[in-house]
């Protein structure tokens, strides 16, 4: 039987010093990068040039994730990145249909089955007119 040492690929000091980020941080650097891409696509209706734009959105990732491993610089690049995706966003992005905002989102609701609310037996107050 092998020493548990034995195995790089479940060593802790070799899975520490990969993951310099937490799993937070990736989440937040993917979402700003699919908001990158939904803006590019919002001012680029055909996906051919909207291609070639994508390209270069994911070379800027690309290059700040390889070069910069100050969480402090990297912290001011998002802020940046940030700032940038908000002066540049589409005033009337494209909404699908059926999401939530779109033109066919809650149009013929089916009716609710609920049972209907009888007021007059459940009326507090009565009028007795004399």
């Amino acid at each position: 039987m092998a020493a548990p040492d034995s195995t790089p690929y479940l060593s802790t000091t070799t899975t520490m010093s990969a993951s310099a980020f937490s799993s937070a941080h990736r989440l937040y650097v993917k979402s700003l990068y699919r908001r990158y891409l939904k803006n590019a696509l919002d001012w680029t209706i055909r996906r051919d040039v909207w291609r070639g734009e994508a390209l270069q959105i994911r070379a800027e990732f690309e290059a700040n994730r390889r070069n910069v491993h100050d969480p402090r610089a990297l912290a001011a690049i998002l802020e940046k990145a940030e700032a940038n995706l908000a002066a540049v966003r589409h005033p009337d992005p494209v909404i699908p249909p059926e999401a939530p905002g779109g033109t066919k989102w809650e149009r013929n609701l089916p009716p609710s089955m609920a049972p209907l609310y009888d007021h007059e037996a459940h009326a507090t107050t009565r009028v007795v007119i004399t």
